[in-house]
């Protein structure tokens, strides 16, 4: 008997089938979420481009983007992915139900991404900015194209810049795909729940999920940090004490 009458059982985590369940929805938050922050630093390196090209109506197209995704739920964009999404298709949708296996991880990862990369792209929009206008003059100098000059020379320098707040940014996006449990999605907190529907032990599993999200985020931390220290810019903005 425990605390308040609560039988603590820890062994839950662990039993048959219960922890190699909750281990399927760890691998399935890690990878979901890799794969959405990939689509975000994509998505989100082309809108921040396009949020400081000379021409206007680019400028235009890019800030629409980053309102319409920033100025929104998550849970709205997920909903849109997995429920209206397929609508647009018409008699196809059927098939995409049919012959997609797991429709709403990939939904997940598209709702997940979309949204995240409306963020990123503001953080590519500041670390563009920051750059001396000298440095843009020297690269157009050397004979180089617009979309040379990014490539070889801005974005490199940008990514350099914004490392601290890319480290934020994606344990952001970890943190967020726990979102994804309302369409289907096995992940750890969905995971957890379900197991506590069967074993009434939802201390026990919402304990272990809140650990495996702190110790991934304290490894990326880390792992960051040690990036943050070896690429930071001399005279730049870096982490304090690094």
């Amino acid at each position: 008997m425990g605390v308040l009458g609560y039988d603590f059982d820890w062994g839950v985590l662990w039993r048959a089938p219960y922890g190699h369940l909750l281990m399927k929805g760890v691998w399935t938050t890690l990878h979901l979420s890799l794969g959405a922050w990939i689509l975000a630093v994509l998505v989100g390196l082309t809108v921040g481009v396009l949020r400081v090209l000379p021409g206007r109506g680019w400028r235009l197209l890019g800030a629409a983007y980053v309102e319409v995704f920033r100025n929104t739920p998550l849970l709205v964009h997920l909903f849109f992915w997995y429920f209206a999404a397929p609508l647009l298709l018409g008699p196809a949708q059927v098939r995409l139900y049919d012959y997609v296996e797991d429709y709403g991880y990939f939904a997940g990862i598209l709702g997940l991404g979309t949204y995240t990369a409306s963020r990123v792209a503001e953080q590519f929009r500041a670390a563009f900015l920051s750059i001396p206008p000298d440095q843009y003059h020297a690269a157009y100098a050397t004979g180089l194209r617009t979309a040379q000059v990014y490539r070889y020379v801005i974005v490199p320098y940008a990514f350099r810049l914004i490392l601290p707040a890319f480290t934020t940014e994606f344990l952001t996006c970890f943190k967020n795909s726990a979102l994804t449990m309302t369409i289907g999605v096995m992940e750890t907190t969905h995971a957890a729940y379900y197991i506590d529907s069967f074993t009434w032990h939802g201390l026990e599993t919402t304990t272990a999920a809140s650990l495996v999200y702190l110790t991934i985020s304290g490894a990326v931390i880390g792992s960051m940090g040690l990036f943050e220290k070896r690429l930071r810019i001399h005279g730049m903005i870096a982490r304090s004490g690094a």
